[in-house]
């Protein structure tokens, strides 16, 4: 069989919903300054869909140092990968930086986050080891296992007693390999907006031999007294050992890191491929990291102004008989019932006639008969933006549960995409 013919024919959990959604529902195109007001489709949209938490994306401070690096050294200094060609005091700055944040000796940059994560993963174990993983856990720590050719034991979602029975049968493994046992969690569930059970899992190191790695990309910057994410706010930084944090959420940039002692950093800078063969980051996204992270360090109202809208909008939900699920993060859920026809029409009233764009989930990601809008509050949002999208989920609310978006007619779903294919 020709190979283009074979993949045409299982197009993906994604992919078959392309000829539906594309360009609306996936892939839509926002378009102005970033901020919780852009156009979609040529109309104005309260947005509550981009991990901008802090607002620091089009903040005054932020694009002048951004703007200045652009014109010092535009986009390709340095040049090569940065064991080769590619380093800068910079970037060891902002290395020195970042692990000094988290309370780390060392830390080391990576391009990506999501590229980052699967790198380390594929870098710190090998046939003998075991990892033993949450099993909600990002896609990108999924990837970084399926190049893990030893075993790998999931447990069920924040559920300490299961993943003490999976720490058990990976130790029974690795007393006969000789291997060891990686733990891997998050900081943040990005889709429910808990937190990991960061403090319980170090507890088991008290009963049991094993590193602990957290994806805190939506802890860092948002969580902890100074920011430092999710384990500082639960406070057992130090039974972290390896913390990984992303640029794209609190920074609203591009990049990440991995932080953890100065010995096992100084292994993955020189066995990380995904670093090893890849162009250093430009000095630009340098610059504006450090800048970033300066800010996250020194105005705490930044993070103050996030909370104050977290707060409001979440209790405003919950006051009004909304279900958010077990959010104790900025991450806001909200779960209502339907089908995939009952959600496409829900999230079309909500775009064109209350002109709010939020993300919405729903079969085949999430079970059939479920319906989640994901809202991610920012500082940038105001106590109008709040009251405003809680009288209009309200008034959805009402029109869900009176059936108005269970009828197919409401909106023709495949006019639609192809006007806007046309567009």
């Amino acid at each position: 069989m020709d190979l283009f013919d074979k993949i045409l024919q299982r197009p993906g959990p994604f992919g078959v919903w392309s000829d539906h959604a594309d360009g609306y529902f996936m892939f839509p195109k926002l378009e102005g300054e970033i901020g919780p007001r852009m156009k979609f489709m040529g109309k104005e949209r309260l947005i509550w869909s981009l991990n901008n938490y802090l607002g620091l994306a089009n903040h005054p401070e932020v694009r002048k140092v951004d703007a200045e690096a652009a014109n010092e050294w535009g986009m390709a200094t340095p040049m090569g990968a940065r064991m080769m060609s590619g380093q800068t005091k910079y970037h060891e700055q902002l290395e020195k930086e970042l692990a000094a944040f988290v309370s780390k000796e060392d830390s080391y940059l990576l391009n990506f986050g999501y590229q980052g994560m699967v790198s380390i993963i594929d870098s710190l174990v090998d046939r003998k080891d075991v990892i033993v993983y949450d099993a909600e856990a990002h896609a990108c720590i999924m990837d970084g296992m399926r190049l893990h050719i030893g075993k790998r034991f999931v447990y069920k979602h924040n559920d300490i007693e299961s993943c003490e029975k999976q720490l058990q049968h990976a130790t029974k493994i690795v007393e006969e390999t000789g291997g060891a046992i990686l733990v891997i969690t998050e900081g943040v569930y990005g889709m429910s907006g808990a937190q990991g059970k960061i403090k319980e899992i170090t507890e088991l190191k008290k009963k049991y031999n094993f590193r602990l790695m957290i994806d805190d990309a939506h802890g860092f910057g948002t969580l902890g007294k100074t920011g430092a994410g999710t384990a500082e706010h639960q406070g057992c930084q130090d039974g972290v050992d390896l913390y990984f944090g992303a640029f794209a959420k609190s920074m609203a940039t591009i990049g990440g890191f991995i932080a953890s002692n100065k010995e096992i950093v100084k292994f993955l800078r020189f066995n990380m491929r995904s670093q090893i063969y890849a162009k250093s980051l430009p000095m630009p996204i340098v610059m504006g990291a450090l800048k970033r992270l300066d800010m996250i360090r020194t105005m705490p109202e930044l993070r103050e102004n996030l909370w104050k809208i977290v707060n409001a909008l979440q209790n405003g939900f919950i006051e009004r008989g909304f279900n958010i699920g077990g959010s104790n993060t900025p991450v806001t859920p909200v779960h209502l019932s339907g089908g995939v026809s009952e959600a496409a029409n829900l999230a079309f009233d909500l775009r064109e006639n209350f002109n709010i764009f939020c993300s919405v989930v729903m079969y085949p990601v999430i079970p059939k008969g479920m319906i989640i809008f994901r809202i991610i509050p920012t500082a940038a949002h105001t106590m109008e933006d709040v009251n405003y999208t809680l009288n209009a989920f309200s008034e959805l609310k009402g029109n869900l549960e009176s059936g108005k978006y269970a009828a197919k007619e409401m909106i023709n779903i495949s006019e639609i995409f192809k006007d806007i294919q046309k567009k």
